[in-house]
């Protein structure tokens, strides 16, 4: 799927492969399994799989379980479905867990070699001793501790004598690199946690910036694809690798970060959306995860294409939601049939139609798509129209829709004259008394005269009720502040609205995918059950994003 158009990832494959530095292409996914990926893992996902792909290379899934206390079972599923969905096969699925063994024995060997010691340094004194970016750190008074006395220690943390962060193992490098992650890292800590995959065989985890270089190196990844924070951790990364002596060595490689407008993308903080209860869930379709985008009716293809689009650089970019919507709309125009459905609805009543009667007439499924069949639409003395489509006041020269006295086309049916208005006790319209002219129905060729536009209808005693949920970004600014984003939330995000649709949707189900002529690309809920009938709004009908 991904184009011929380059990137410095795919040049720097592309020389990798030519120069014979590499024989192939093998690159990894590697989530912690501690929330729902939302559209940012996406960006990960499909340029590590279409890159990959490209090149004839294939892509691995490791799941980074090294920290049990926040990992769950809930997760990893939610991330395999999530990959299948968007259309994605790894060459294996792992677990970060599988390589604890492995991982064990190289921090023994790195002891062995001097380059690794057990300090009983507190958190708050280890930061303390690190120093900052202006003053070198400080050594640990444990950094000397003899090869004996630390294995002995190690082989005790990992027998469980020890409390939570009563010791950790470090790596020895040095406490006065400018680099603040080469400062004698914790590669250890101590956790008594039952693992979701390993239950209590182990109490102690490795640190990320420990077991992902080894785990990339153990799987033999090429190119190791990540976001651009962690370009100050590639020297660590480098030096675990190195000094773990595994071969081939793999390289580790950082994009800029993508953010979209009125977009929240960090697991923390959509985490406490969630217990918060300011969603319904993780599939909350105002959720920019994706399971709460599938849940809003986007598409596999619709977000593939948006990300590619979007290309890759080594700078942070910001794009508009809009540019997400375009590839939706662009998706689904071609894909999905067009049925009308009144959202917001008026009773008319066509007077001079016989009672009883009911006309089926024929209607296209999709103009632009003749593949995608016809149908047949009731029409009778009862309809439904759009309460925004009729005025009552007497409309300016560029009103196109119904009003006292005006007549209008109702699409695949005929003209109609608007003759009476009725309201309720409160004022509020109820109710319009129209005729028809018989002689107008749509592919007459009538043409003596011309409607002041076209609406559309759902003819009443046929029609389905149904629930419409609109939505609106959840955050209100374009652009989201993490340090206070609750203040940021638009609680009126979520509409919902009573009508109607047309018979022909009785059977639609979960996910099923429909344009609403002249209302937007709708999708059923996966609440809908049977004739309870619910559709979320994925995307109006107009654009403002230019290709």
């Amino acid at each position: 799927m991904m184009s011929d158009n380059s990137n410095f990832i795919k040049t720097i494959m592309k020389n990798d492969l030519e120069s014979g530095k590499v024989d192939h292409i093998l690159t990894r996914f590697p989530p912690e399994p501690n929330a729902y990926l939302h559209i940012g893992h996406a960006r990960a996902i499909i340029n590590n799989f279409e890159m990959a792909s490209y090149f004839g290379g294939k892509t691995n899934l490791r799941l980074d379980d090294t920290n049990p206390s926040k990992e769950d079972n809930e997760y990893v599923d939610s991330i395999i479905n999530d990959i299948k969905w968007l259309g994605y096969t790894p060459a294996s699925i792992n677990y970060g867990s599988s390589y604890f063994e492995q991982t064990y024995e190289i921090a023994v060997k790195l002891i062995k070699e001097g380059l690794a010691y057990v300090c009983d340094l507190t958190h708050e004194q280890m930061a303390e001793y690190r120093g900052d970016i202006n003053h070198p750190g400080k050594e640990s008074p444990y950094r000397n501790r003899t090869i004996e006395e630390n294995l002995k220690l190690f082989k005790e943390m990992r027998e469980g004598k020890y409390k939570d962060g009563e010791k950790t193992l470090r790596l020895k490098i040095d406490m006065a690199s400018p680099n603040m992650n080469m400062r004698d890292p914790v590669i250890y800590r101590i956790m008594h946690v039952s693992h979701h995959q390993t239950l209590d065989k182990w109490c102690i985890y490795p640190m990320y910036d420990f077991a992902h270089p080894l785990q990339d190196a153990i799987e033999g990844i090429t190119h190791s694809l990540c976001s651009i924070e962690f370009e100050d951790h590639r020297p660590l990364y480098d030096w675990v690798v190195e000094h773990s002596g595994i071969t081939p060595v793999p390289h580790q490689y950082e994009w800029g970060r993508l953010n979209i407008t009125h977009t929240l993308m960090s697991k923390r903080y959509l985490k406490q959306l969630v217990d918060d209860h300011i969603v319904t869930g993780y599939d909350d379709p105002r959720m920019p995860t994706l399971v709460g985008l599938r849940r809003r009716g986007f598409t596999p293809d619709s977000i593939k294409n948006f990300i590619i689009s979007t290309g890759l650089s080594k700078i942070n970019s910001t794009v508009s939601y809009d540019m997400l919507e375009h590839f939706l709309r662009e998706d689904l125009k071609l894909k999905v049939k067009r049925v009308m459905a009144i959202i917001d609805p008026i009773k008319v009543t066509i007077t001079n139609y016989e009672e009883g009667k009911i006309e089926y007439l024929d209607a296209s499924n999709n103009l632009e798509n003749e593949e995608l069949g016809q149908r047949k639409i009731a029409f009778s003395r009862h309809l439904y129209i759009e309460r925004e489509d009729f005025l009552e006041e007497k409309p300016n020269k560029k009103w196109k829709r119904l009003s006292l006295g005006l007549e209008v086309r109702l699409m695949h049916a005929y003209f109609i004259k608007c003759n009476e208005v009725i309201k309720d006790e409160n004022g509020n319209i109820v109710e319009l008394k129209c005729t028809y002219d018989p002689l107008t129905k749509s592919g007459s060729g009538f043409d003596e005269r011309k409607p002041n536009g076209t609406i559309h209808f759902v003819e009443a005693t046929t029609a389905l009720p149904a629930k419409f949920n609109l939505f609106d970004f959840l955050m209100k600014n374009e652009m989201v502040s993490k340090d206070n984003f609750k203040d940021d939330i638009n609680y009126d995000s979520w509409i919902v609205k009573n009508g109607f649709v047309e018979s022909y949707l009785k059977d639609a189900k979960p996910e099923d995918k429909f344009q609403f002529i002249r209302n937007g690309y709708y999708v059923v809920d996966k609440e809908a059950k049977g004739n309870d009938l619910i559709f979320n709004r994925s995307v109006g009908l107009k654009s403002s994003f230019n290709v």
